[in-house]
This record gives structure tokens, sequence and C-alpha cells, in this order.
């Protein structure tokens, strides 16, 4: 299934030759991922001891999970032209509240994860809102919030983990079902609702409107405080699930965990082709752009590869996506200056 739109006519000052390049261009660019993943595979098959057991794809999986289920959310952001840095703090808090919540504070391990749930969709909410009602760049907004909960996070646990108390719920969560990881499945299956959402429905589509031209947008009816809004309480509560698949998983919930989990999300974002200057993307782009940076990063960790150099290789590779999505973007208005 293929998920990848362009702004809709009128939304954006380009033109149809224009549009037609960039529906190919991100069409070149999926085909280019798969074709680096199957090179990827290829490669650390030959060189990286163990990559390609059955216990190190599950492993992968799981490793994807804690990035693509934040992806999508921050995929629709960026694709309206915003920006959510604070992914990372979000879900090492989120892990926080539900670990405190389920051990600490008297309540029963779901309803610990409701509290998370929906914290998580109201912190978001608010950075929306400041955006929304004050124009305060987004930048800045999930700033503050990325300050404000990973200080929070480490002030709660004094920097130390949380031990989630015994729990049937929780081994389900951080284990598996029928040998795949419950993260990888929840992931898959919020991979299909955000992917339908971005396609076949009329807030995907003002999103799309939006990050192509956000005055044009706005005075064809467009609700832009309310798009904005739910657009941040979605990456929000993304987070807070991931936040709570995370302590699942480790058995406690950390203030320092998911450590730069924000640039691995934003570089599947924009490896998987979505423009930073919004209007262009598409969810089978990050899907993608999510099983690259995963495989990448457990080949590094399967060859030894010192962690320092792994996030100059990372970096490289961020660089190097913004780079082509710039070329692209760039070409794409010379077509249409041309047509």
């Amino acid at each position: 299934m293929t998920t990848t739109q362009t702004a809709p006519p009128g939304g954006a000052s380009t033109g149809g030759a224009a549009r037609l390049f960039q529906g190919r261009a991100h069409q070149l660019n999926e085909i280019g991922l798969l074709v680096a993943i199957v090179v990827l595979y290829v490669a650390l098959t030959s060189s990286a001891a163990g990559f390609l057991t059955l216990d190190n794809q599950l492993g992968i999986l799981r490793d994807a999970a804690s990035v693509g289920i934040a992806a999508w959310g921050v995929t629709l952001v960026i694709i309206a032209g915003e920006i959510d840095i604070s992914i990372g703090p979000a879900t090492a808090f989120a892990s926080v509240l539900v670990a405190k919540g389920a051990s600490e504070w008297g309540l029963n391990p779901v309803l610990a994860i409701l509290v998370t749930l929906v914290l998580g969709a109201a912190w978001g909410a608010l950075a929306g809102w400041l955006r929304a009602a004050f124009d305060v760049p987004s930048f800045i907004t999930t700033l503050g919030v990325w300050s404000v909960l990973g200080g929070l996070g480490l002030y709660l646990t004094d920097a130390l983990p949380v031990t989630l108390p015994d729990s049937g719920l929780f081994d389900v969560l951080g284990g598996d079902v029928l040998g795949v990881p419950t993260a990888a499945i929840i992931m898959l299956i919020l991979f299909g609702v955000f992917a339908y959402i971005a396609k076949f429905t009329a807030y995907g589509r003002s999103v799309y409107t939006i990050g192509g031209n956000a005055a044009a947008a706005r005075l064809a009816g467009i609700n832009l405080t309310r798009v904005r809004v739910l657009l941040f309480a979605t990456t929000g509560l993304l987070s807070a699930i991931a936040g709570v698949l995370l302590a699942a998983r480790l058995g406690s919930g950390s203030g320092g965990a998911a450590s730069g989990l924000e640039f691995d999300v934003i570089a599947a974002v924009v490896i998987g082709g979505t423009a930073l200057a919004g209007g262009r993307g598409g969810m089978l782009g990050t899907l993608l752009g999510v099983v690259f940076i995963t495989v990448i990063g457990n080949g590094l960790v399967l060859l030894g590869v010192d962690s320092f150099l792994q996030n100059v290789v990372r970096g490289v590779i961020i660089v190097g996506a913004v780079l082509i999505n710039v070329l692209v973007a760039r070409r794409g208005r010379a077509n249409a200056a041309t047509s």
C-alpha cells in the first residue's frame, strides 16, 4: 500500500509538472530506500556474525517499534510544516509515570497506563495550543517540552530506575505474541491506522494542505488551530505509548531512557522522503526509513563499532538525507518555474 501524497491542487504554488515530479521523486525515494535496505542486509549478513539469526531479526523488530510508533505522528507533524523534538524525553517521562503509577501511587496497571496515555496527549496538546494560539515556533515549544519532561523524569526518580510490579499485562506488553514482539505488532497496527488517516480522511488532507500553504488552507476554511493541537496531541500520545512499551520491556521506568530517540525518529521521517518544508511525504517512506535506521543501528552494534562513532554515522546519514531532500525540492521548484 502506498501512502505517498502531494499537496492538493490550489494549496501550493507549484504547477502540475512539479506535482508530477514530486510524486515520482517520492516513488524513487522509496525504491531507493528499499534497495538500500536489501544492500544492507546482504552486506551485514556477510560481515556481522549472527545478523540474520531469528533472535536478531526479532530484536530489530522490537527496536524498530520504539522509533516507528513515534515516527507515524511525527510524519504528519512534519508534513504540516512543523517539528516535534520532544519525543525522547516524552517517552522516558511516560515510562516513569506508568512505573510510578503502578508501583508507588497505588494504581492498578490498566489505570496507570490510561493515566499515562491521557497525560501524554495533554502535554502534546499544550505544545500544539502554544504553537497555534500564540504562533510560537513549534521548535521552541517542543524544545520547552523536551526540557521540562526530561527534567521532571530525572527529578521524580533521582535518576534511578523505578521497577514495575509483577503483572501479566506488563509481561504481555514487554514480551511477544506467537513469537512476535508485542511492541512490533502495535507498531504495525498503528502504521495501518495512520496510513489510512493520511490518505483517506479529511484530517489527513488538511495536514497536507496546511504544509503546502497554510495561508491558503486558512482561506479554504481549515481550522489551523484545531489541526495543530491534534497533531501535537497525537505525537504526545504516541510518545506515551512508546514509553509504556519501553517500561514493560525493561521492567522499569527511567528518566534517562530513550536518550536520542527524537534524533532517530526525525531521521527516519526525513530519510523516508518527508519534506522538512512541509506539504510532501508519506507513511510508507517513513516505514522504510524506520527499517533503514534500525538495521544500521543493529549492524553497527554487531560490528563492534564504538558507540560514539555510531552517533557520527547517524549524523552523516541525516545530513545527507536532508541535503537530498533540499535538492529534490529545489529541482521541483525549478521544474515548476519552467513549466
